[in-house]
């Protein structure tokens, strides 16, 4: 892995290239107050921050489809599009497809799913289903799960993209162990999208693989913004500090979005939570002040000190 830090220079030469813009035309009337980003290579846009739905959408078979029915409700009111989701069983992800199809929500929202399966025939059974659970002749992005049977998976995402049944492909990581199979793979794929970790605590993607999507014209979605929540715990007992008001700070919550938002090489930032509150509190964070180099040093600093 190749350790080095985003210079002044490159960080201003990405922040130029990044392209905040308005919205795709198919969700610009509804959902023109969210901050964009342009998916490199083509005219189509992405607000910047969405929903990673996996807890809300597992929480069917227990509590109903009225929670994920309110999250998706506050993504959408708040200007933001993209649901990032992963096949779990058919009952919660056919009441997904329910919902997502109903009429407030129908064409207004970027879908995603993943393969998580071993082998050919298997990753092509689960998109199958997952086409039919999702009611969706086609989804706007497959990605293969933590790299999971990626030589094999692969030739089925390029496939789908031909077909036409996904609009673009990538692959997934979460944690650091993947990041060396990572590489190796965009030495020699070129997919449209990646997905990684990447908080203000866990910030070894910003090293290599962020300047490399945007050499590279490759969109970025970001998961664990919160680290799945041990951010907060780290946190729960230390007070935000004053100056963070100088970029209308004023949550931890947005402390680390914020500092992820600045980034000009993130395309959208996935925020996982089945609270509706929470989902608009992350989605306005887009819509205000970001930090600018200077203040994302000091957070950065202030972050390894607590």
């Amino acid at each position: 892995m190749i350790n080095s830090d985003i210079s002044r220079r490159n960080f201003l030469a990405l922040a130029s290239a990044a392209g905040v813009s308005g919205l795709a035309p198919s969700l610009a009337t509804a959902q023109a107050q969210m901050p964009a980003r342009l998916i490199p290579g083509t005219n189509e846009s992405l607000p910047i921050v969405g929903l990673g739905s996996s807890k809300v959408v597992t929480g069917v078979a227990e509590n109903g489809v009225q929670p994920l029915e309110a999250v998706l409700d506050a993504l959408v009111t708040e200007g933001g599009s993209v649901v990032d989701t992963w096949p779990r069983n058919a009952d919660n992800d056919g009441a997904f497809g329910q919902v997502i199809n109903s009429d407030n929500l129908k064409d207004r929202l970027f879908i995603t799913t993943k393969i998580d399966q071993e082998g050919k025939q298997a990753g092509i059974d689960q998109f199958e289903q997952t086409l039919e659970l999702y009611q969706r002749d086609a989804v706007d992005l497959v990605q293969i799960f933590s790299l999971t049977d990626l030589d094999v998976q692969w030739p089925n995402l390029r496939d789908w993209k031909e077909s036409g049944k996904a609009r673009y492909i990538g692959v997934t990581v979460s944690g650091e162990e993947l990041y060396s199979q990572l590489e190796s793979f965009l030495q020699r794929e070129q997919p449209d999208f990646i997905q990684i970790n990447y908080s203000i605590v866990e910030r070894l993607a910003e090293e290599r693989f962020l300047p490399m999507a945007a050499d590279r014209g490759i969109a970025v979605l970001i998961n664990r913004p919160f680290m799945n929540g041990s951010y907060f715990r780290r946190l729960e007992n230390t007070e935000l500090p004053d100056w963070t008001s100088e970029f209308d700070c004023q949550s931890w919550a947005q402390f680390s979005l914020k500092y992820i938002l600045a980034h000009p090489a993130i395309t959208c930032v996935l925020t996982e939570t089945s609270n509706p509150a929470h989902m608009t509190e992350n989605a306005i964070t887009a819509s205000s002040a970001l930090p600018d180099e200077a203040a994302r040093l000091r957070m950065s600093e202030y972050i390894d000190q607590v």
